[in-house]
């Protein structure tokens, strides 16, 4: 074998390589820890029978979502070797630091993995995730889905998210979206580096990512609409028998979907939405207030733009930089 695995641990993976017609479960070592230990990121995978696409599915980058973490392990124990082409390839949980500490970011570099691909072999803990993710598994994808939510911090409609690029790439991404069938599809001309997302399209990968409510909890629709979409879209691939069953859309936008460019908070104080999530805007409407402690209104919050609003914060409590809200425009 050209892949090395000892008691259900990998050291190097080597996904073309993976033995046909089986299901196994096991950790990635990463680095060491101090205790003695090992970091380790859990793996699932299914091979078919017969060679095929390669999909790849990421959840839990953030410490604090758990829609995916929950239904990748589901859509592991439905597929069937023996009715699969090709290879599901799946860790649940990227960011296992975060996710033992019940943050977006790691407590140990205080790094946001969602924001250092394609990592760094020699890096920190977080960069060496990056790596090994992007290297070993990434590079090796035909279609690739990083499963995300709102996580602790913040209120998003469940969607996803594609390519919005007139390429090859950017079509298969669109067509991977419509199939994978959340009721917002939310579409990017543009990807800010560090994402996932870019160091898939680096290596020419189509791929989406999801959003949804989150608020620490897993909504049980929301993982069965992510469940549901992962094989959906392994159906478009061809890896499975039947045709995709999209969830109905009810709304297509598009712009920027880097919420570190939200609107942010110039003050520190309470925060309270006027708005709800995707409610029409225009610029200059008042979306909010931050108050002080004794209701005094400190700032008015407004929209930048017209649009749609996508994002909103959850924490009423916010400081100085905080996103508060971001709007992005229906799809023409």
């Amino acid at each position: 074998m050209s892949y090395i695995e000892y008691r259900g641990v990998f050291k190097l993976i080597d996904i073309p390589n993976l033995p046909r017609g089986e299901k196994s479960t096991g950790w990635i070592d990463i680095a060491g820890r101090p205790d003695g230990g090992q970091w380790r990121l859990p793996y699932l995978y299914v091979t078919g029978q017969s060679d095929g696409p390669v999909l790849v599915v990421f959840a839990g980058v953030h410490g604090d979502e758990y829609e995916g973490v929950e239904a990748i392990p589901r859509v592991y124990a439905s597929l069937d070797p023996s009715l699969l082409k090709g290879t599901l390839f799946a860790i649940p949980v990227c960011n296992v630091p975060a996710y033992e500490t019940i943050t977006r970011s790691s407590p140990v570099d205080h790094l946001n993995l969602a924001r250092v691909f394609p990592g760094n072999a020699e890096g920190s803990i977080t960069e060496r995730i990056a790596q090994r993710l992007t290297d070993d598994v990434l590079a090796h994808a035909d279609f690739f889905v990083d499963l995300h939510s709102g996580g602790m911090g913040y209120d998003i409609p469940t969607l996803v998210g594609y390519i919005h690029q007139d390429t090859p790439l950017g079509q298969k991404s669109f067509d991977g979206a419509r199939a994978f069938g959340a009721p917002v599809l939310w579409g990017h001309p543009s990807l800010a580096p560090g994402r996932s997302l870019s160091a898939a399209v680096d290596h020419g990968v189509p791929c989406v990512y999801t959003e949804a409510a989150g608020g620490g909890f897993a909504r049980a629709d929301d993982v069965d609409c992510f469940y549901e979409g992962v094989l959906n879209v392994a159906k478009w691939m061809g890896m499975i028998e039947g045709d995709p069953a999209p969830r109905s859309m009810t709304h297509h936008l598009v712009g920027d979907g880097n919420m570190d460019e939200a609107t942010l908070a110039p003050v520190a104080g309470y925060f309270r939405a006027e708005v709800e999530l995707l409610d029409e805007v225009e610029a200059g409407q008042r979306i909010g207030t931050i108050r002080d402690l004794f209701g005094n209104t400190l700032k008015e919050i407004c929209a930048g733009t017209d649009g749609v609003v996508i994002m909103l914060r959850r924490m009423h409590n916010v400081r100085v930089g905080d996103g508060l809200a971001h709007v992005t425009k229906p799809a023409s």
